[in-house]
């Protein structure tokens, strides 16, 4: 087995194969992870203030995520007029349960904000949406990265079901092997998107501690 991975790495033709997949995996799993955040922090902010809002929110949000991400990668051609093969069936079907999964922790994290400082915020002057972006949304990091971290690792194992339906990323490398029952494409597959994932949370957690220095206060550099 090592010889035929070492024979397979060898070759520049699949190494080239094997980047380009990696680079697409990474586009194509942290781009909705972004979007997903941008979208989903106001509808939290919404929800949060608005009891009906939440109920409808969370619901639809719990409902989305239920939906097969094969099935979802399916329709949205339909949808969108695009061919069932292009990138942006699978960033869009991602961006959707991305902000699905995102919806709640934005909600929870703004509840568990401290009444005292935001009191104190609101009596020296600043206005919601200021007091949002400069108070609540600084605090509320440490909580809405856990879900972040959580639909990163999500879409990177997702973004290899789209290989079913020919969009690229690791997962090619799974059905081609998989195709001609050779394993060195299999394997090289599988642990690149293992480190893949282990990457982006490791980046998020030392982001959350970047943006977050307060909550090492006190605690003698523990994580």
């Amino acid at each position: 087995m090592f010889d035929d991975l070492a024979k397979y790495l060898g070759n520049p033709r699949n190494v080239g194969a094997v980047l380009d997949g990696l680079l697409q995996h990474v586009y194509l799993s942290l781009a909705p992870v972004l979007i997903g955040l941008l979208l989903a922090i106001p509808l939290g902010w919404l929800a949060q203030r608005t009891r009906w809002l939440r109920t409808v929110f969370l619901g639809t949000a719990n409902i989305v995520y239920t939906i097969p991400s094969l099935a979802l990668f399916v329709v949205i051609p339909g949808l969108l007029g695009t061919r069932i093969t292009d990138p942006l069936n699978v960033v869009v079907a991602l961006t959707v349960y991305t902000t699905a999964l995102l919806v709640r922790p934005v909600i929870d994290a703004l509840d568990s904000l401290p009444s005292p400082v935001l009191a104190a915020a609101t009596a020296i002057g600043f206005k919601p949406a200021h007091r949002f972006f400069v108070v609540d949304l600084p605090l509320s990091v440490p909580v809405l990265t856990a879900g972040v971290r959580v639909a990163a690792v999500s879409n990177i194992s997702l973004v290899s079901v789209g290989a079913l339906i020919g969009t690229g990323g690791l997962g090619v490398l799974f059905t081609s092997g998989f195709g001609i029952q050779y394993l060195p494409p299999i394997i090289v597959g599988i642990v690149l998107t293992l480190l893949l994932a282990a990457l982006v949370d490791l980046t998020l957690v030392a982001l959350r501690r970047l943006l977050t220095p307060w909550t090492r206060l006190g605690t003698g550099g523990a994580p």
